[in-house]
């Protein structure tokens, strides 16, 4: 993968594990995503009026991966609703680049070099491991973890491919797809009521500032990858941006409190040395 490509997907990975340290640091995290939302969704239908449209080919992508981004949604929050930081992220990032992989060969045609499937194993391996270590995680929580590590497999493919017939529109295709996040609010007072969304404004304001601010942060770190998706291998960019569990094992032990042991470190260098293949 090319060394600026590389590292704006680290930059990204960084961000990522920024954004769900903000979510699962707050108590009612389906009040967080969804205030997450509201920001994403905002910033890209403003953004959108000033961007020229994607190319035909892409729309029916953009509206599924939207979709299965709602999805993807409710699965995180029900999972960070189970598990730690430390454990929940860990499956459901270290899944994802092995499926994408397939998905990609699958759907895309896509080949990756043995250097590069190197580096991915190293990182998915190290991740799962991660994950594996923690004894105390019940079958539920490790499939509810597995369920959204399938729908980041499944949305990455599929922007994977959108992206490329786009016809260059990364920046557009990213915030047609990010204004569907507006069906998150419409779900939440579906099931909450308005006064559940709204009240918490003037109850816990600061709850809600990081939430939108980590609605920012989300919207940067995927339009990062996105745009990658258009210059690397699916896999590889995955790959690379889930090192991000490096980034959150250390979030999560300085800010959350979470216990990270010896063992979790020495696995984040197997997960860094992979990164490190994918960048040679």
């Amino acid at each position: 993968m090319l060394s600026y490509t590389g590292g704006l997907v680290l930059l990204a990975a960084i961000l990522h594990a920024g954004w769900n340290a903000m979510l699962h640091g707050n108590r009612d995290r389906y009040l967080s995503m969804t205030w997450m939302s509201i920001a994403i969704a905002l910033v890209s239908t403003v953004a959108a009026l000033f961007l020229p449209l994607p190319a035909s080919a892409a729309w029916p992508y953009i509206v599924a991966s939207g979709l299965v981004h709602i999805i993807y949604n409710m699965s995180l929050v029900r999972s960070y609703q189970r598990c730690d930081l430390a454990v929940a992220y860990p499956i459901a990032r270290g899944s994802s680049p092995l499926l994408v992989t397939l998905g990609a060969a699958l759907f895309a045609q896509e080949a990756i070099s043995p250097l590069h499937a190197l580096g991915i194993a190293l990182i998915s391996g190290g991740i799962l491991t991660l994950a594996l270590q923690d004894r105390h995680v019940s079958r539920s929580d490790a499939l509810a973890a597995l369920t959204t590590g399938v729908m980041i497999a499944l949305y990455t493919v599929i922007d994977g491919i959108g992206v490329r017939l786009s016809d260059g529109q990364a920046l557009a295709y990213t915030v047609w797809m990010f204004m569907f996040y507006w069906l998150m609010p419409v779900l939440f007072v579906a099931m909450r009521g308005a006064a559940a969304l709204l009240n918490p404004l003037r109850a816990t304001p600061a709850a809600i500032g990081s939430s939108l601010m980590g609605g920012l942060v989300s919207l940067a770190a995927y339009g990062i990858v996105i745009w990658a998706l258009q210059l690397g291998a699916m896999g590889a960019v995955s790959a690379l941006r889930e090192t991000s569990v490096v980034f959150a094992a250390l979030i999560g032990r300085v800010f959350l409190r979470e216990a990270v042991s010896g063992k979790r470190w020495i696995v984040c260098l197997v997960v860094a040395a992979g990164a490190v293949v994918l960048g040679l």
